[in-house]
């Protein structure tokens, strides 16, 4: 088992099982030394467990979660391609989108939910880029969609 592996272990972060695809498209897709990974909703065991406008549906801290569950399944795409996360050298990019209410301009705060989960895990390997937009819709009505781009150890 290696470091990041272990370091999920240790700190007692299970990644779920990778969410099948809702339309026609890849959850991930490797290109040379770099993972991209879909759009990520916050689903669990299939189930969307965000809904709904943050700032008015949502506090900030359940947006919070719900990005920290879209990353979750970010790496689970990422760990059921690769077969798991030591070959991960560097998260480079976040982006993410924020089902907003009207005058909401907390998205950043928002996403801090994965940024911070990527940095407990991956140390400063999680050190990332970061878009934070707020939209005025998600498929399903997601409180947080989410993707990652991350560089890979070279062989």
């Amino acid at each position: 088992m290696g470091k990041f592996e272990q370091r999920l272990k240790e700190l007692g972060i299970e990644i779920p099982a990778a969410p099948l695809p809702r339309a026609s498209y890849v959850p991930a897709i490797k290109v040379n030394n770099f993972i991209q990974t879909a759009g990520q909703l916050p689903l669990l065991e299939g189930k969307l467990m965000y809904q709904g406008k943050v700032g008015k549906d949502l506090t900030v801290e359940e947006g919070a979660a719900a990005a920290r569950l879209c990353c979750l399944n970010c790496l689970a795409a990422i760990r059921n391609l690769l077969g798991n996360l030591d070959f991960l050298e560097q998260i480079v990019m976040v982006r993410g989108f924020v089902n907003s209410a009207p005058g909401f301009s907390e998205q950043a705060l928002v996403l801090d939910g994965a940024s911070q989960l990527l940095k407990e895990i991956f140390g400063s390997s999680g050190n990332h880029a970061r878009l934070a937009v707020g939209v005025s819709e998600l498929p399903h009505g997601a409180a947080v969609e989410l993707e990652l781009l991350a560089m890979l150890t070279l062989p």
